[in-house]
């Protein structure tokens, strides 16, 4: 178990935001966090990260940085129709979708090269063309941070919605992921119709399989997202707001190409680039920060920037949407 102090987390934020964590622990197994978790002289707030692709560092951290190392992707049951498998919560995500697709199993590939591990993806549920982890996950192993005591959670438990679960909310602060149980298909279910997958495939000109889309998916998000350690940033920044059904109606007078997706009975999803491309921001700067000039949603330091930086411009673009369109966009990013 590594145990630093005055830790610099610049290696654990893709903002590149080089601040400080008066105490830094790395564990590599459930028994290494649960002897740390009953340790009496830790300084508080204790706060557990992966790769840091989620966060907004606005100062030095004061607690305790917690870093799983634990690792492993191992076959829990198997049948002609499915698999479903436990992994580390420090394995990095991208290494396990490259590795199912390489045991040709369906259902994570539309999540290629996402940043981050699989300890976060449980925890934010993440989501990209089409699919979210939630209709992958069955269960997510975890430690009580007040007793060190083992908890599973189902996935009903959990209470997944967009970008959310239990543990961003009634439990957030209260436990920490050290293992996640994804069922995977042995069987083709693929997910085109999302964005220009579909465009991308044609002009590939190959046979769809597991590799082609994997590769496809790849190559449209380093089209469209900046890599982070070229330029400091951490991917979409804004969630994608659910508006009523009647207000985006209304909007299309205005703004007949519009897009929108459907979000339940009487609800569409509205995709937050397109609104702040509409207000003027893509590639727009602000000293050291920006909007990237190839994906609105994405806010980027230019190099030296500060936490605080990135939260006032981040506040600017949000209130010229809300003044446009009416609609309030919010912060996938978790400000610390």
């Amino acid at each position: 178990m590594k145990d630093l102090r005055n830790y610099s987390l610049l290696s654990h934020n893709t903002f590149g935001m080089d601040v400080h964590a008066k105490r830094f622990v790395e564990y590599e197994s459930e028994e290494e966090l649960c002897a740390f978790l009953r340790q009496k002289n830790t300084p508080l707030p204790l706060l557990p990260v992966g790769s840091g692709s989620n966060l907004l560092f606005l100062d030095d951290f004061s607690g305790t940085v917690l870093h799983s190392a634990i690792q492993g992707i191992r076959v829990v049951r198997e049948n002609e129709e499915e698999v479903e498998v436990c992994v580390g919560s420090g394995v990095v995500w991208d290494e396990f979708v490259a590795y199912a697709v390489s045991h040709g199993w369906y259902g994570a590939e539309n999540l290629s090269l996402i940043p981050g591990e699989v300890g976060a993806s449980a925890v934010q549920n993440i989501g990209a063309y089409g699919v979210e982890v939630k209709d992958l996950i069955t269960k997510v192993d975890t430690l009580c941070i007040a007793t060190g005591e083992h908890r599973r959670f189902s996935n009903a438990e959990c209470r997944y919605a967009y970008r959310q679960s239990v543990f961003k909310r009634e439990m957030k602060g209260c436990y920490i992921v050290t293992k996640v149980f994804f069922r995977l298909s042995k069987k083709p279910v693929w997910h085109l119709d999302y964005g220009n997958i579909r465009a991308e495939l044609e002009k590939a000109h190959e046979e769809l399989t597991l590799e082609t889309l994997r590769a496809v998916i790849i190559r449209i998000r380093k089209a469209k997202l900046p890599d982070p350690v070229e330029v400091g940033n951490a991917g979409s920044f804004f969630m994608n707001p659910v508006i009523p059904l009647a207000q985006y109606e209304a909007l299309c007078v205005s703004y007949p190409d519009m897009p929108h997706y459907p979000a339940g009975e009487g609800k569409v999803k509205v995709p937050a680039g397109w609104l702040i491309d509409r207000c003027g921001w893509k590639g727009k700067k602000q000293g050291k920060v920006g909007v990237h000039d190839k994906q609105a949603l994405v806010l980027v330091n230019l190099g030296g920037a500060t936490g605080e930086e990135v939260r006032r411009l981040a506040e600017d673009v949000a209130d010229s949407v809300k003044e446009k369109f009416g609609i309030v966009i919010v912060p996938e990013v978790n400000y610390i």
